[in-house]
């Protein structure tokens, strides 16, 4: 019995993380010349799509040095206006990491904002102080993660729908932070914790330096590694990626951790701003959030978005709500704004994903022939 070659039509599994499979996501074929240009293919879409925002943030500063010219006359307050975005952005901007990872994923998370109040709480307690400022960040970073696993557990082994199983878990992480709390403020009595807000390095505020090395992180994480590729091909074809071997509830598990790790983060970071935590804090960060990550161009059914997208959409969420605040306009009104850029940003997704799936079968069916 000799061993034959297989034929052109056997072939093997692929991992849909490994870059043979380029085309199965939707991605145009790599010239035979060299690699696409970074205008190219879905690459080029986000830069565009990143270039797009940029410009929306400049139209914001415009009508804010439209509107208030006096204030945008003056250099120093612009720069300190600037440094005020980012610090308002930086907490939900870590939080909108792990939120991009999660939806990249296939999922959803709507606990986010109680497991910050929970961390926060619980790293505040009288008796977690005691072990100074490393045991309020390691404790804040423990109680993000192990909820977060809990959701994925949950989710990934218990097979419930991440909308469900995130919904509970936001209302009993709150339960539990009052019950921690007894329904009333915490004070940080730590210098160090506190001092994270209020410190600066070479003007600019610590906060800022922390949304920067997460999102820097989160970047390398979902671009340069097997881990992004997998929660790329989880997200966009599960039962692809399991038939190329990713255990993907072991993926969906780490994909909640890693959500859960950032609202530790995103906990110390409030309770500095705030000197304080309380079971009340981090309200409807779920859906600041998860519309950032809309508005930065992430598919709400998995398989496609960028850290950068998100973080432009934090950003631009931020300096909106600095815009009404300069002019004395009310929240009422920003909300609304909120909510049609967020309906405008999903009817342009929903029309060029369209557009895309027609134009890749439309080239299919003419290499085919």
């Amino acid at each position: 019995m000799s061993d034959s070659p297989p034929t052109a039509t056997q072939s093997r599994p692929v991992d849909p993380a490994g870059p043979e499979t380029a085309g199965d996501q939707g991605l145009p074929p790599t010239p035979a010349g060299g690699r696409l240009s970074w205008w190219q293919g879905e690459g080029g879409e986000g830069a565009r799509r990143n270039l797009a925002l940029i410009g929306v943030l400049v139209a914001l500063i415009v009508i804010g040095a439209a509107t208030r010219s006096d204030l945008y006359s003056n250099p120093d307050w612009v720069w300190a206006n600037i440094l005020s975005i980012l610090k308002l952005a930086s907490v939900v901007g870590v939080v909108t990491v792990g939120m991009t990872f999660v939806i990249i994923g296939g999922g959803i998370d709507l606990s986010v904002g109680a497991i910050v109040a929970l961390a926060g709480v619980w790293c505040t307690t009288v008796a977690t102080q005691s072990f100074g400022a490393g045991g309020m960040i390691f404790t804040a970073i423990v109680v993000g993660v192990a909820v977060g696993l809990v959701n994925g557990t949950l989710i990934a082994y218990g097979r419930l729908v991440p909308f469900i199983a995130t919904l509970a878990m936001l209302v009993a992480a709150r339960g539990l932070a009052a019950e921690i709390s007894g329904k009333q403020t915490q004070i940080s009595n730590n210098d160090t914790i506190n001092g994270i807000a209020s410190n600066n390095l070479l003007g600019i505020p610590l906060l800022v330096y922390i949304l920067a090395a997460v999102v820097a992180a989160g970047w390398v994480l979902l671009n340069r590694t097997t881990f992004g590729r997998r929660t790329v091909a989880v997200g966009g074809n599960p039962e692809a990626a399991r038939l190329a071997g990713i255990n993907v509830k072991r993926h969906t598990l780490m994909l909640y951790a890693l959500s859960g790790l950032c609202c530790g983060i995103a906990a110390i970071m409030l309770t500095a701003q705030a000197t304080s935590a309380q079971a009340a804090m981090a309200n409807l960060y779920e859906l600041d959030a998860i519309a950032a990550v809309i508005i930065g161009g992430t598919l709400l059914s998995g398989g496609r978005g960028t850290i950068i997208g998100s973080l432009l959409g934090v950003i631009i969420f931020a300096t909106i709500t600095n815009l009404f605040a300069i002019n004395g306009l009310t929240t009422e009104a920003q909300n609304m704004v909120k909510g049609g850029i967020i309906v405008a940003a999903v009817l342009v997704q929903q029309v060029q994903f369209r557009s895309l799936t027609q134009f890749f079968r439309r080239n299919n069916r003419l290499t085919t022939t």
